[in-house]
């Protein structure tokens, strides 16, 4: 069941469309990463559904409630930004507390009013109630800062004042948590704590949750389903093995992962797939449907085998190359390839203590059918 659905969301800035028709489902508990280049319409989206920009047009629901036009603050949504937002002379306690206090300002008679807002202007001022306590407790519970309620913002890491943010996003128990692009400013370390940590909040609490990056790795990691945009359209929308095994065009297959990918012409078809002439006397067979005469081909780095000429099968898709660059990447290593006039990249797995094959060695490059893919 879709509790966010976006239906031809169009946004012009001084006559400039940045958003394009957008057509978007977001499943009720899902997480749902909205990946893209910068400048693609992410950003511009997230910021339409939360109610900081008014669509151009188009329809956007929340719930089965059309959203248009409904102030920011009554969607009942949670924000996570990217620069943190929190209020530096504000506790950590004291900046996941603010939403429920100023909550409960407008909710209070006259008389309980002044203490709520004396809190707010100076915690020394005001005590906040049992109940605003115990919540922020619980919020700072779950990203584990409990330890840390009583320090402001300029004492603590950045990966600490993302938490503090996320604790303050869910407090309020939103039915639609919004994070852009969260992550970007920490370090890789911390990133990928960061994703174990935000995934298993929103699988906790089942938040339905719409993530935007620029990251493909973020994305892939973390996302139920993933849409790819570019240039305000959607490209694809799918599971992160999906969009990376069956891109729907080249700018998927490019954008998600490496690739190679190439031009080709198909010379013949058979029962069984096809035959797809690629330039420099490279010819291919593929067991996927090639529908079209010119097609693009994808390849991925790590889909093709790498041998030595007198190790190599024979017969099936076998190119014959050299060697221009090896790099060593840890757990692989990445083989530039030089086969004709076609440049292949070619992920191996690396063994510790193997040595790396040397520039100019002669080798054999061999994909099985199956895994050269037409967009």
């Amino acid at each position: 069941m879709s509790y966010l659905s976006v239906e031809k969301l169009t946004k012009s800035f001084d006559g400039t469309p940045v958003l394009k028709e957008l057509e978007l489902e977001v499943k009720e508990g899902e997480l749902f990463a909205l990946l893209g280049p910068s400048g693609c319409g992410k950003t511009t989206t997230m910021r339409c559904v939360a109610g900081f920009e008014e669509p151009t047009a188009g329809t956007i629901r929340i719930g089965g409630k059309v959203v248009n036009g409904i102030p920011a603050h009554q969607r009942n949504c949670g924000m996570v930004f990217q620069s943190y937002a929190l209020f530096p002379h504000m506790t950590v306690f004291d900046n996941v507390a603010y939403s429920l206090q100023v909550r409960q300002f407008y909710r209070q008679g006259l008389g309980k009013k002044w203490g709520v807002l004396a809190r707010l202007l100076h915690p020394r001022l005001g005590k906040v109630s049992a109940e605003v306590e115990r919540k922020v407790r619980d919020s700072l519970d779950l990203v584990e800062l409990t330890h840390l309620a009583d320090r402001l913002p300029g004492q603590l890491s950045g990966g600490q004042q993302q938490r503090v943010a996320l604790a303050r996003a869910v407090i309020m128990e939103p039915k639609l948590l919004l994070m852009d692009e969260p992550l970007s400013n920490l370090d890789k370390r911390l990133r990928h704590s960061m994703r174990r940590m935000i995934r298993d909040i929103q699988r906790k609490l089942g938040i339905t949750t719409l993530f935007v990056t620029h990251d493909q790795e973020e994305a892939m990691s973390m996302a139920d389903r993933i849409a790819i945009l570019y240039e305000g359209r959607l490209m694809q929308v799918d599971v992160p093995t999906a969009l990376y095994s069956r891109p729907a065009n080249p700018f998927v297959a490019d954008f998600v992962g490496s690739s190679n990918l190439l031009t080709g012409e198909v010379i013949s078809r058979e029962e069984h797939g096809s035959w797809i002439a690629l330039g420099s006397g490279i010819r291919l067979f593929t067991s996927h449907p090639a529908e079209r005469d010119i097609v693009d081909v994808l390849i991925r780095p790590e889909s093709m085998l790498l041998r030595f000429p007198e190790e190599a099968e024979p017969g099936g898709n076998r190119l014959e190359g050299k060697v221009e660059r090896g790099t060593y990447l840890g757990a692989k290593v990445r083989y530039d390839i030089r086969v004709g006039e076609q440049l292949f990249f070619v992920d191996y797995p690396y063994t510790r203590g193997e040595a790396l094959l040397s520039d100019g060695d002669s080798v054999v490059l061999q994909v099985e059918p199956d895994r050269v893919v037409v967009l």
